[in-house]
Parts: structure tokens; C-alpha cells; sequence
């Protein structure tokens, strides 16, 4: 038998938890834990105020270690490490850890059925009752009592509001964190009907290791590539009122006037996002001033140093970044999400090589680079992946999934000309153009030209994308020229070469309205759908859909309709966050949109089993993004053979996929790049 411990804490620290995260927060001499709320199973809540000097409660101590005890704690990762943090500082004891495997993550558990990581959202979205829904005040609070206060002579001068300072606040605070208990406890109650498999919580535990362990960071490069961002953008913001006159070149107002007196063009300059940019600097034709001025709005875009001051706020003491990672931050899927540098979307390095110009950034060497490899603030914004390294006599492996989506639908719908290119080890892009347009087509060689069509239809067509897809995926502008007609004559080829992928599409969409509309169960290509009911109170009863994946993982759509779309079609609808919005609304959906989920979701599941297999086998990961891993780890042989044994764990069979055809590869580096 066991017993559910539900706390919530609130901490102190002079460091920014959002810019620095909790690693760098709790590492502050001045990190402090302020009142611990905690409740056992159903029983009253207690609020410990230790910054008053109540003590501990032995009881409570030895509960956070008894395994009989399962702790819930909204967003637990925070709890765990400040709790750890704080125990091992007051029982001067450095080995002192809380046991992961009895803790669990509310917020996690919220976004496995399909809510948001707010905690207070999320009592909204389940329908909690205002008495037991977080009290509003709260964000005041914390930034009174939990973050430094500027010195006035209003308030003494102090740095810091205590609970002396402000008695009426601070009994208020007591009662907010004793609500945190009341709400996080109550949305777990009402997340019974979603149970978190236990392999997904075993996950939870692995990325909370991952998170804590980091990855090492060249300060010394971060600090040069600041400097020179900053010298770069000085010398082209002089430059620009050299040309222009302008007080302030930066300003969208002050250039778009001054290029439209400048130009003879009929059609007004009315932005200057980057599209709009590139697209005036290859129709050309202007003076020579206006072009070097559209020159340097571009290289002005990229001399952001934002990337380099968020690695520098979240180092820590030890020269590492801990905390880059959110399991289950894309809760339509499963998959990870990035926190503080956002690891999942840093740009390419295409430069080479990548050595010499870390020395040039190093050396302030802004000529020496401008020479050798163009434009210094693309530059500094390619080498930001470098920033990342491997400890001091280790090395990094990096290694990735190739075409996981594209293996992954084909075999979920059971494409086998895919799924035999795939396992005869062939070009994947020219075996789709070859089915589409009928000719043999070999990469450099035969009807070789019509390899990038079949790669921009594999990219954009996999999802019932159309026209709109492909010229979003044609990144080399193979299709500028072509009308929409042609366009939509490409997505007919590749759907014609691809009858069981749309038959797919199709398949998941009845499947979901019959299940929606009549109940019972549905079955597609080994996903099974199915509508569920619960009762949040009273007489209120609440529909949720879900898709087991063959992992035995479901993914949850949260009041699920039918509707008719804006064509006159069938809509499928359900209550989520919008991913432009941020707001809890009413979303569309269709086949083609919840094969992609689907998809997306066993690649996770496939990403997620690779990381157990590499960490069983004594390959640490400091990082992961998307379908890639990065291995921080002392050599054990030659580049190609640790990079072989890295590749060899990920391509073997998933346990409930074992006619998935996986495959990955990747490169052995000091630094973090991306090819």
C-alpha cells in the first residue's frame, strides 16, 4: 500500500529562474526555502514557515524519503531539486538526493492528457471550483516575497521584503501556497481517467537525470562572440547613418521612408521582415547606396547576441547549462520541448571550417572572418551550436534518426516501396521522384535534376499537405516559376505513388468521427481510437478522445466535436492551446493533421527508447533535439567505432515496432554542430 504526499514549495534566490533556470537558481549562496505546504492522501494541508523559523517536522523528513510515500508536486522537477539543494546545504551533505522514482509530476501528467502546463489553466480546463482554484494574487506574492527588491529609502534601503516587513502579505502568501496543495491535488484527482503509463514516468525520472547532468559550455568563446555581436552591430549601425542620415537606421519607420524616397518603385516598402528583405536584394536594380543599406538591415537581423547572453545566463558554477529540456513540452505529441537556449531551434553551421573561425571570434578577428567565410553576424549566429562542448579529454557523439518521419508513416500505413527503399539502403528522395514521374533517377546522375521535386514532395506531402506545403517546403526555389496547376500536378504524382499513406489519412479521420459520434472503438494500422467519459462534479460530464499508439503511450484530445470546416467538409474539433495564441480554444483538425500526430508521437517513442538503451549502456546523454542525441563521454576507440556503437544501439528494433526499418548516424566532435 501506498500514500500520496502532495507539497508545493516557495524559494528564494537573487538569480532569474526564468532566464537562468533552477539548476543556476538553487546553485546562488542566497537561494533560500522560504514555506513548505504539504498534505498526506486526503488529509489537511500544512504550511511550514521556515523563513519565520518554524523547524522541520522529522516526520515530514522521513516521509520525503519513504518510499510508501508517493510525492505529487505540480511541475516536481522544481521541488525536487530545490529540496535537494536545500537538505544536502542543511545536513552539510553533498550526496544527499531525494529518489526520483517517488515522485510525480503533475504539470506532466496535465500535459499527457492533453492541458496546459499552467497550474492554474489547468484547474480552469478541468472545471475546479473557484475555492479550490489557485488564488490570483499569487504572482504578486512571489514577486514580493521570492525575488530581490530594488533599495528605496521608502523601504530602508533594503534588497529583500521578509516576512516582518510586510505581516498581512506574508500571512496571505501562507494561504497561497497552502491553495498551490489544495489545487494540485485536485486536478490530480481529475486526472484520474488519464493514467501515465509507467514506462512514460520511468522517462520522466531519465530526463530529470539528463536535465541535472548538463552540458559543458566554452565561456571564454560566448564572452568573445558577446564582444564582437556588439562591435559588429556599432560599426553597421554607423555605417547605415553614414549612408542614410537617418538618427536611427533600426527603426522600421525611419529606413521604409527612406527607401521609398529613394526608389523609383510603384509599390511601397511597407516592411522590412526578412523574406521582404531578401526578396529586394535579389530583384536588385537599385543604387548602390540602397542596396548596401538592404545589406545591412539583412546582416543587422542576424547580429542579435540574444542566443550567447541566454547561454551565459544559465551557466553554471561548473561551466555547464543544465535544465534544456521539457518532458513532454509538446503535449499534441509527447515530445520534448526546449527551456532557456532553446537547443531545437539554433541555426545551421554550414561554414567550414568551423576551427578556424571560433579562433578568428576568439581573436576578434572581424576582418579576418568578413574575408574568409562573408557577413560576421551570419557568422557568430551559425557558430552558435560550437558554444557547446564536451568536457575537458571527453568527446561528443551526435547522432540522429534518418528520415524517422518518413520510415515511420510508411510503415504505419504499410507503404512497403518505401519501406524496401528504406531497408535496400537507397536514396529516398530519388525513389520517390523515380515513382512519381516514372524514370530512374540517381542523385548526380540520370533524371537526377528531378531528386529535389520527389525531396520537397516527401516533406511537404506526408500530412495531405498540398500546393501551400510544397511551396513552403521548396526552400531552393525549384518551384517559383511554377503555377499552382503544376504544383498541384506534383502533389497528384506523389499521392498516386502513395495510395496507402492517403488511404491512411482517410482511415484516421472515419475512425475519429465514428468514434465521436457512435461511441465504441476503432482500430486503424494498429492505433486504436476510442471516446471516454468522466465526471468532474455534480452532474458535468466531461469527453475526451483518445489514440493508443502501439507503444501502449495515448495521446488525448480533450472535448472532441464535429463540426463543418470553412470548405463545407467535415470538421473535427477539440478544446486545446493555440499554438499561435497560447490560449485554450477550440482547434481544428483532420486526417492528414492527426497522422502527423501520430507519427510524430512514435518517432518520440522511438527517440524515447533509444535514450533508455544508450543510458543502459553507459553512454550519457547531455542533451537531446528532436530525433538527435549528444553523448558527452571519455573515448573508447576510434571515431568510427564509438560513432558505430552510438548508431547500432539507435537503429535496433522498438520492442512493439520490430519491422520498423531505423537508421542513424551523425559525426564524433569536441564542440556541438550541425551538419
Amino acid at each position: 500500500m501506498t500514500y500520496a504526499l502532495h507539497i508545493d514549495i516557495e524559494t528564494f534566490s537573487d538569480v532569474d529562474l526564468l532566464k537562468s533556470g533552477v539548476y543556476k537558481y538553487t546553485e546562488s549562496s542566497a537561494f533560500d526555502v522560504l514555506l513548505i505546504a504539504y498534505a498526506v492522501d486526503d488529509g489537511p494541508v500544512t504550511v511550514i514557515d521556515l523563513a519565520s523559523g518554524d523547524p522541520i517536522p522529522s516526520e515530514l523528513s522521513w516521509v520525503l524519503r519513504d518510499p510508501m510515500y508517493e510525492k505529487f508536486a505540480y511541475n516536481a522537477a522544481f521541488e525536487w531539486t530545490c529540496l535537494t539543494t536545500f537538505f544536502r546545504r542543511i545536513l552539510r551533505d553533498l550526496s544527499y538526493s531525494l529518489p526520483p522514482d517517488q515522485w510525480r509530476d503533475v504539470m506532466m501528467h496535465g500535459l499527457y492528457a492533453g492541458f496546459t502546463a499552467g497550474l492554474d489553466a489547468t484547474g480552469r480546463a478541468l472545471g475546479l471550483p473557484e475555492d479550490k482554484q489557485k488564488l490570483a494574487t499569487g504572482k504578486a506574492l512571489i514577486r514580493f516575497f521570492c525575488t530581490p527588491c530594488k533599495p528605496t529609502k521608502a523601504n530602508n534601503f533594503r534588497t529583500r521584503n521578509m516576512p516582518a516587513d510586510a505581516p498581512d502579505k506574508w500571512q496571505a502568501f501562507k494561504e497561497y501556497n497552502g491553495q498551490d496543495v489544495v489545487t494540485e491535488r485536485e486536478i490530480e484527482t481529475r486526472l484520474a481517467p488519464y493514467p501515465v503509463p509507467e514506462f512514460v514516468q520511468k522517462q520522466w525520472e531519465t530526463d530529470l537525470f539528463i536535465n541535472a547532468r548538463g552540458v559543458a559550455v566554452d565561456s571564454d568563446f560566448v564572452r568573445a562572440a558577446r564582444t564582437l555581436g556588439e562591435t559588429v552591430k556599432t560599426d553597421l549601425t554607423t555605417e547605415a547613418i553614414g549612408l542614410s542620415g537617418l538618427e536611427n537606421p533600426n527603426s522600421v519607420f525611419q529606413l521604409t521612408t527612406w527607401l521609398n524616397a529613394e526608389t523609383d518603385e510603384e509599390t511601397q516598402i511597407t516592411d522590412l521582415r526578412k523574406e521582404t528583405v531578401s526578396g529586394l536584394l535579389a530583384q536588385g536594380g537599385h543604387s548602390d547606396e540602397v542596396q548596401r543599406m538592404l545589406e545591412i538591415r539583412q546582416e543587422l537581423g542576424k547580429t542579435s547576441t540574444k542566443k550567447y547572453d541566454a547561454i551565459e545566463h544559465c551557466v553554471c558554477a561548473d561551466g555547464r547549462v543544465r535544465g534544456l529540456l521539457q518532458f513532454y513540452g509538446a503535449n499534441r505529441t509527447g515530445r520534448w520541448a526546449g527551456r532557456l537556449v532553446q537547443v531545437q531551434n539554433l541555426p545551421r553551421t554550414y561554414i567550414e571550417p568551423l576551427d578556424l573561425a571560433r579562433q578568428f571570434v576568439r581573436e576578434q578577428k572581424k576582418d579576418h572572418l568578413r574575408v574568409f567565410y562573408g557577413p560576421v553576424p551570419d557568422v557568430l549566429s551559425q557558430l552558435i551550436r560550437t558554444a557547446f562542448t564536451a568536457t575537458p579529454g571527453n568527446v561528443l557523439i551526435d547522432a540522429d534518426f534518418s528520415a524517422i518521419e518518413a520510415r515511420v508513416i510508411a510503415w504505419l500505413s504499410g507503404e512497403q516501396w518505401v519501406l524496401d527503399a528504406f531497408r535496400a539502403g537507397k536514396d529516398i528522395y530519388c525513389e520517390t521522384a523515380s515513382q512519381m514521374f516514372g524514370v530512374p533517377v540517381v542523385k548526380g546522375g540520370e533524371n537526377g535534376h528531378l531528386r529535389q521535386r520527389g525531396k520537397v514532395a516527401v516533406l511537404a506531402c506526408g500530412y495531405q499537405g498540398g500546393v501551400g506545403a510544397m511551396r513552403r517546403m521548396d526552400t531552393g526555389h525549384l518551384l517559383d516559376a511554377a503555377s499552382d496547376d503544376e504544383v498541384q500536378g506534383l502533389v497528384n504524382d506523389w499521392r498516386k505513388a502513395n495510395p496507402h499513406t492517403v488511404q491512411l489519412w482517410y482511415d484516421i479521420q472515419r475512425a475519429v468521427e465514428d468514434v465521436i459520434n457512435n461511441g465504441g472503438v476503432q482500430t486503424v494500422r494498429g492505433l486504436t481510437f476510442e471516446v471516454g467519459w468522466y465526471k468532474r462534479h455534480d452532474n458535468d460530464f466531461y469527453r475526451y478522445l483518445s489514440i493508443q499508439l502501439p507503444s501502449g503511450r495515448k495521446l488525448y484530445y480533450n472535448e472532441p466535436g464535429i463540426g463543418e470546416n470553412r470548405f463545407g467538409g467535415t470538421s473535427i474539433s477539440y478544446a486545446g492551446v493555440d499554438q499561435t495564441t497560447k490560449k485554450w480554444t477550440r482547434i481544428e483538425t483532420y486526417g492528414g493533421k492527426l497522422t502527423e500526430n501520430v507519427v510524430q508521437a512514435i518517432a518520440r517513442d522511438c527517440l524515447a527508447a533509444a535514450i533508455d538503451r544508450l543510458e543502459a549502456a553507459g553512454l550519457p546523454i547531455v542533451f537531446h533535439v528532436h530525433d538527435e542525441v549528444v553523448i558527452d563521454i571519455a573515448p573508447f576507440g576510434t571515431e568510427k567505432e564509438m560513432l558505430q556503437k552510438v548508431a547500432d544501439i539507435m537503429s535496433m528494433p522498438v520492442p512493439w515496432a520490430p519491422d520498423l526499418p531505423l537508421k542513424a548516424d551523425g559525426w564524433v566532435g569536441e564542440f556541438y554542430r550541425k551538419d
